[in-house]
């Protein structure tokens, strides 16, 4: 059963910088698609990114493309979110996603999702 840990968020300067990981265990992470979501509190869930299995493919949010970076390592079985030139509003729990037979990215902002991590804080400070 695949297993998904978020971690790497934090307290940050706006412009400041973060690197959040999601390692993956019990599956590897080289079949599937991985989704990053952010909530913030009285917020609607909101799509940031999304990596193909193999890393050929990115997707992202209008809100943060240009200053997110999504990449993954299967070797290690982590996906990775570089996050630069932070804004008070990235404040949010991130979680990362996947889901069985899953593997291009496509409609990742509205498709369910079977596995998800118990999510990190980043806090931007104004």
């Amino acid at each position: 059963q695949l297993q998904l840990v978020e971690s790497g968020g934090g307290l940050v300067q706006p412009g400041g910088s973060l690197r959040l990981s999601c390692a993956a265990s019990g599956v590897t992470l080289d079949s599937y698609a991985i989704a990053w979501f952010r909530q913030a509190p009285g917020k609607e869930r909101e799509g940031v990114s999304c990596i193909s299995g193999s890393g050929s493919s990115r997707y992202y949010a209008d809100s943060v493309k240009g200053r997110f970076t999504i990449s993954r390592d299967n070797a290690k079985n982590t996906v990775y979110l570089q996050m630069n030139s932070l804004k008070p509003d990235d404040t949010a729990v991130y979680y990362c996603a996947a889901d069985s037979n899953y593997y291009f990215c496509s409609d990742y902002v509205r498709k369910s999702y079977t596995y998800w991590g118990q999510g990190t804080q980043v806090t931007v400070s104004s």
